[in-house]
């Protein structure tokens, strides 16, 4: 590392928020022990070299054969930064790697150092199931040699596929299918039926996003209830023909929308001339309130799209399509009645965790990515992680331009055009991050109107985001995209091959584009590390108007109403500089405060869940169901063979725990909804959320053994167990899905505000 490397370093510890990231002295100093190595390795044969990556244990001869191996696998030999970041990922860290340093391979060497030291096997977590079948495959070589068997899991994996691909050394998945693939195992009758193993190290790629943006999101197992009315539609039918302003207003915050007086009126009128605030109409009220918030605030292409007949949600962090994710609180089904179609199953919920209540599991957890310095406390306050920032190879030399602001949105996306156009006309390749789909087709719009192609890469094709971004680097290509987190491809100049790189060099390398700040900063960080991969030029700007939702929603009172601009239309001016910023925190700090509040919701469920599959664990590996039934029903079962009593007494009892669990969490997704109307008592919510369910789950816990003993007790056992003479039924069909966060809380927020401009007469 040189002395200006060095510096650069230093420089940015000291900028770095005290606290939240970790000395890697320790670690640099193993790097001359891992290079003196280099010789002696190479001279082994692969037979050899296999042999010895079975001995190694050390941090250093762990990377010195992992780099040996990747040279000859892949013909790459590892930098010395990512041999600092498999190092840092076996110590147990979040590794902060920038865009274009070599994480797959990174995470390979550490994968294989983590089985060598006995915390195999391995799960690496990834955001998609492109990447975890992308990143198996490439890397299979390299593991090959180092002696190890690799797998990777997808949605369409069968169960026989999964069972085969965790049992070996190492196993990609996204970390949905992974927590789906435990939900399911939490259900299993026969132990054979299990497909995951003991959950022992996970790696988590892209870091920040799993571990904080969707560690707040449950995942559902759910099974088939029968069918119920659907109030929804005829509700959404209703509110269908309202209009904004007369009806209906929107909160100047975009989150809330309100019937007016007229609007009211109309909805009673509709329904047969009620008073929606009867408490016999709660059910109503209810479903009319849900399905304005569908038609006032949800919008198409923006928040979901539609494709094949159903809603599919868009991931406000990636700008993709966010796989089998559904709103909650009846909102799903009022979009889709919204869009004119039928409505899809919700089902029971089977059983459910958080992906943080998951990823908690794991006895081991590190990660990567390449932002994780903005959110190293919250790393440290939920997963006891700290990061560890690895300096890239070589020094980024990326102009980043300041931003250029316009007053108006049409201001803004004229400027972007022109900026595009200028660079386009030299050829210079360019990347432009838009903020929804909305705006990314209005951009490949009107720069088909200026005569520049384009291609867009947004939720609606993102099946083909490999090849479309493997591309933007290319001699004058121009891409457009919704937000680059996660997409897990690097952008070569020249294209994927290569071709003109040198062209693309001189011109100032890829230019990012920025439509708009996110909620996020990391999110601005990704999209601008699209750009100087490697040493890479590279430049980027962003463009903001003060019309974007960031700023309307949380910084609208802070712009002058006559801000400084120049003639072309630039704002020019301190206070709106400062908005801007401020409006980034605030978004920030409220994604920051629903993550904390919903992990203090869940942590008792977590621990009910936890010693539920304790017990559950019991009942279906021992013959403890049996010996509690011998006891309880001796005389009945005087004659009975044991083993048919531990059969019979197994199933009853797993059956009857996994239905008074699937009524537990009814009942406290109930009380969750209900304990909000308590804080018009000035009682606190998770107080009251706590008083009601531990007293619930400790009447459960006998319960199980109660219905066990009175189903058993009508059982004529004399030849053998019979399933179907106990008519257990369980769910004759299960699928999974992913709770989409709720932006307008819960049912009876609403309710309350609702009720509380009624009685006000608002």
């Amino acid at each position: 590392m040189g002395v200006s490397q060095k510096l650069k370093s230093r420089l940015r510890k000291f900028l770095q928020r005290p606290g939240t990231t970790v000395d890697l002295a320790p670690l640099e100093k193993l790097l001359p022990a891992v290079e003196a190595m280099e010789d002696e390795l190479a001279a082994l044969d692969d037979a050899a070299l296999t042999e010895r990556a079975a001995q190694a244990e050390e941090y250093t001869e762990i990377c010195a054969v992992g780099r040996e191996a990747a040279r000859r696998a892949l013909d790459q030999r590892p930098y010395d930064v990512q041999l600092l970041g498999a190092m840092s990922l076996l110590a147990g860290k979040v590794a902060e790697m920038a865009t274009g340093e070599g994480k797959t391979l990174t995470a390979t060497i550490a994968a294989y150092g983590h089985v060598r030291q006995g915390r195999g096997p391995v799960h690496v977590l990834t955001v998609n199931d492109y990447l975890a079948r992308r990143d198996a495959t490439w890397m299979e070589p390299v593991y090959d040699l180092l002696g190890l068997t690799v797998g990777w899991v997808t949605e369409a994996s069968t169960r026989d596929e999964r069972r085969a691909a965790y049992a070996r050394d190492v196993t990609y998945v996204s970390v949905s299918e992974a927590g789906f693939d435990y939900l399911r195992d939490q259900l299993v009758t026969d132990i054979a039926d299990r497909v995951q193993p003991e959950l022992t190290t996970a790696i988590v790629d892209e870091a920040d996003s799993i571990l904080i943006d969707e560690a707040r999101v449950p995942m559902v197992l759910a099974g088939t209830v029968p069918s119920e009315s659907d109030p929804v539609h005829a509700a959404a039918a209703i509110v269908a023909d309202l209009k904004a302003g007369r009806d209906y207003k929107v909160g100047e915050d975009g989150r809330s929308a309100a019937f007016t007086a007229r609007g009211t009126a109309a909805v009673e009128k509709a329904l047969g001339g009620i008073n929606l605030y009867d408490d016999e109409h709660t059910a109503q009220l209810s479903a009319v309130n849900v399905a304005l918030h569908a038609k006032a605030l949800l919008h198409r292409d923006v928040d979901y799209i539609v494709r094949g007949g159903t809603v599919e949600l868009i991931d406000e962090m990636r700008g993709r399509v966010a796989q089998r994710r559904r709103w909650p609180d009846g909102l799903q089904a009022a979009v889709e009645a919204k869009e004119g179609l039928d409505a899809t199953a919700e089902g029971e919920q089977l059983n459910t965790l958080t992906v943080q209540a998951y990823i908690a599991l794991y006895t081991t957890v590190c990660g990567m990515t390449a932002t994780a310095v903005h959110v190293g406390e919250e790393l440290r306050e939920y997963f006891g992680l700290e990061v560890a920032v690895i300096p890239p190879n070589t020094p980024n030399i990326r102009k980043d331009d300041e931003d250029r602001i316009f007053a108006t949105r049409v201001e803004k996306e004229e400027a972007i055009v022109a900026e595009i156009a200028a660079a386009h006309e030299r050829r210079r390749p360019v990347l432009v991050g838009t903020l929804d789909v909305k705006e990314s087709e209005r951009l490949a719009t009107a720069l088909e109107a200026a005569g520049i192609p384009s291609v867009v890469l947004n939720a609606k094709n993102d099946d083909e985001e490999a090849s479309i971004i493997a591309e933007a680097g290319a001699l004058g290509a121009v891409t457009v995209s919704t937000q680059m987190a996660g997409r897990g491809v690097d952008i070569r100049l020249g294209g994927s091959a290569g071709k003109d790189a040198e062209k693309v060099v001189d011109l100032g390398g890829l230019l990012v584009i920025g439509a708009g700040r996110h909620d996020s900063r990391r999110v601005d960080d990704q999209l601008r590390g699209r750009a100087g991969r490697q040493g890479d030029p590279g430049g980027s700007r962003f463009f903001v108007s003060l019309e974007d939702e960031l700023i309307t929603r949380h910084a609208g009172e802070m712009i002058p109403p006559s801000p400084k601009m120049d003639m072309d239309g630039n704002v020019h001016d301190e206070i709106v500089d400062y908005a801007i910023e401020h409006a980034q925190r605030v978004a920030e700090g409220v994604n920051h405060e629903i993550h904390r509040n919903t992990w203090r919701y869940s942590v008792v469920v977590e621990q009910q869940r936890k010693a539920l599959a304790e017990r559950r664990e019991r009942l279906l590996t021992t013959d403890v169901a049996g010996d509690m039934l011998r006891k309880r029903l001796a005389d009945k079962l005087a004659d009975v063979p044991d083993e048919v009593v531990n059969e019979a007494g197994r199933a009853v009892a797993l059956y009857h725990l996994d239905r008074l669990w699937a009524e537990h969490l009814a009942e406290l997704a109930e009380v969750r909804e209900g304990v909000h109307l308590r804080a018009l008592g000035k009682l606190d919510p998770l107080d009251e959320f706590h008083r009601a369910a531990v007293p619930a789950f400790q009447k459960l816990m006998p319960e199980i053994e109660e219905r066990t003993v009175l189903t058993v007790e009508e059982l004529d056992l004399s030849d053998g167990y019979q399933p179907d003479a106990a008519d257990l039924v369980r769910p004759s069909a299960t699928w999974t899905y992913l709770v989409h966060d709720n932006p307008f809380g819960s049912e009876l927020d609403r309710l309350i505000a609702a009720v509380g401009r009624r009685l006000t007469g608002r």
